[in-house]
C-alpha cells in the first residue's frame, strides 16, 4: 500500500510540475512550446480552453500508442486528464510572474523547460504508464532505436506545423522548446541512469489479468472451505 501510494505521489507531483512548466513557458510571452502551440490552435478555432484541447489531443495520442503497442496504464489515463486539469487551475492562480522584456522570457522558457523535464522523468519512473505524448516517444524508440531526444524533437516539430496552421503563437521559445526539452529528458534520464528502453509500465491490462486470477483463486479457496465443510458435517 506504501508503495503504490508513494508511486501515485510520484505520479501527480509530476503532473503538477508539468502544468506548471507550461503556464511558465506560457508566460515567458516569446513563444508557446510546439505542442502548447498546437493546443492554442485547437483552443482559438474551437473555443475551449488550453487545458481541454491538451485532453483531447492527448485522448487521440492515447489511441495512437495502443495502435502502435505501447501499453496504456493507469498513469497514462490520468496524465491525459490532469495535466490539462492543472495546467488550467495554475493559469486561472496567476501566480506565475509575466516576462516584460526578451532576456526575462528566454530565462523563464529554459526554467520551463527544466521543470517539464524533471516532470516527465518523475511520472515516467513511477512506471504507472507513460504520458500519451511520452508513450508516443517511447513507443518510436522501441520501434525505431533512435535516441528519445531525436525522436521527442521530431515530433514536437510535427505539432509546432500543425500548432502555426491553426494560428498558435509560434516564436523564438517555440524554437528553443523544440530543440531543447527532448535533450533535457534525455539528460534527465542520464543523470537519473533511468534507460529508457528498459522501463517496465503497469498497464491497464495487467491489472486486469491479475484481477481475474485473484478472483479465480479466491472462487477455489472458498470451493475448498466448503468441501471441508460439508465433509465434517457428513462425518
Amino acid at each position: 500500500m506504501k508503495r503504490i501510494l508513494y508511486l501515485l505521489a510520484r505520479l501527480f507531483a509530476g503532473f503538477i510540475l508539468y502544468g506548471l512548466a507550461i503556464v511558465v513557458m506560457l508566460n515567458a510571452k516569446i513563444g508557446l512550446s510546439p505542442w502548447d502551440v498546437f493546443h492554442q490552435g485547437i483552443s482559438l478555432k474551437t473555443g475551449i480552453t488550453m487545458g481541454q484541447a491538451s485532453i483531447t489531443v492527448g485522448l487521440v495520442i492515447v489511441i495512437l500508442d495502443a495502435i502502435l503497442g505501447e501499453g496504456v496504464g493507469w498513469g497514462t489515463v490520468l496524465n491525459m486528464i490532469f495535466i490539462g486539469v492543472f495546467l488550467d487551475i495554475i493559469k486561472a492562480m496567476n501566480i506565475v510572474p509575466v516576462a516584460d522584456n526578451l532576456f526575462m522570457g528566454i530565462i523563464m522558457m529554459l526554467i520551463g523547460i527544466i521543470i517539464s523535464a524533471i516532470a516527465t522523468v518523475l511520472y515516467l519512473g513511477a512506471g504507472l504508464g507513460s504520458g500519451p505524448r511520452d508513450g508516443l516517444m517511447l513507443a518510436l524508440n522501441k520501434k525505431t532505436s533512435k535516441p528519445v531526444g531525436v525522436l521527442r524533437t521530431c515530433i514536437e516539430l510535427t505539432a509546432l506545423v500543425c500548432g502555426w496552421f491553426l494560428g498558435g503563437n509560434v516564436g523564438i521559445g517555440t524554437v528553443i522548446s523544440a530543440f531543447g526539452l527532448g535533450y533535457a529528458i534525455q539528460i534527465g534520464f542520464k543523470i537519473c541512469n533511468i534507460n529508457s528502453k528498459e522501463i517496465k509500465h503497469r498497464i491497464i491490462t495487467d491489472d486486469i489479468r491479475d484481477l481475474k486470477e485473484f478472483l479465480q483463486k479466491r472462487k477455489g479457496i472458498n470451493l475448498q472451505e466448503e468441501c471441508v465443510t460439508d465433509e465434517s458435517q457428513n462425518k
